[in-house]
């Protein structure tokens, strides 16, 4: 199988060289060190399980809600000061040092740098690590990467994102993901209407209610508390789960967290 590296700031797609499925982008913290942390996992199925983060730069979309426009968000953002290249040893190496098993893989987007994540992962892997994926769902992921991620948290985008649906429902890989048994589907809610364009989603790719989670969109305590109290009330009549932000809840919306 020929792997393909997607470059979404030409958006462009080539075959990639040697050298640069040995490197990936990662987010680059204020005080200068990759943004490699050790924390609990705040949202989805998985809340509160203690785990190491590793977040990546680039994504292919542009939600008006992101809360890490740093990864991708040139307008607003300096790419020098917010992204650092670091080999995949490099990356491993900052890993394993927090002694915790578990990673999450976040950005940005992370499949856009799967030909280089499927190396780091085989080598966790082999070294007792167990993996979540969190995605925006356009993008299936190659063979390798399904073969190894224990757990998909796939994040369709609705149009209260502020994303053309071309881009944000891409038929193809929403079928991959809803095909995978370890995918867990997460919406971030902004408004009661949501409702109807995730049902439809639901419902025109089969993804098994019992793995849809919902959680509210905001930035704040204030925010996330108002809208919990409805979206938890249509979660138990639609027999979707719920998931607050957990991490936003006990640290506040800041990086490292």
């Amino acid at each position: 199988m020929t792997l393909f590296w997607y470059d979404w700031e030409g958006f462009s797609m080539s075959s990639p060289d040697k050298d640069t499925v040995r490197l990936l982008k990662v987010s680059r913290q204020p005080g200068g060190e990759p943004e490699i942390f050790h924390s609990l996992q705040g949202e989805g199925a998985s809340i509160g399980t203690p785990s190491v983060f590793l977040r990546l730069a680039q994504c292919n979309l542009t939600c008006s809600w992101c809360d890490t426009g740093y990864t991708w968000d040139w307008k607003r953002y300096d790419y020098e000061r917010e992204v650092m290249e670091l080999s995949l040893e490099q990356v491993e190496e900052n890993v394993l040092g927090y002694g915790c098993r578990h990673l999450v893989i976040t950005g940005g987007e992370p499949l856009l740098q799967q030909t280089g994540l499927v190396h780091l992962v085989r080598s966790l892997k082999e070294q007792g690590f167990t993996f979540e994926v969190e995605t925006n769902g356009t993008i299936a992921p190659h063979r390798q990467m399904l073969e190894d991620i224990d757990q998909w948290n796939v994040s369709p985008k609705l149009s209260t994102s502020g994303n053309a649906s071309h881009r944000r429902e891409i038929p193809e890989a929403l079928r991959s993901f809803a095909n995978i048994a370890g995918a867990y589907f997460k919406f971030v809610v902004a408004e009661p209407a949501d409702l109807n364009e995730i049902s439809a989603l639901v419902d025109r790719y089969n993804l098994p209610r019992a793995q849809v989670v919902l959680m509210p969109e905001g930035q704040t305590t204030a925010v996330l508390q108002e809208r919990s109290q409805w979206l938890s009330e249509l979660c138990t009549e639609e027999g979707f789960r719920f998931t607050p932000r957990l991490h936003i809840l006990l640290w506040g919306d800041k990086r490292g967290t």
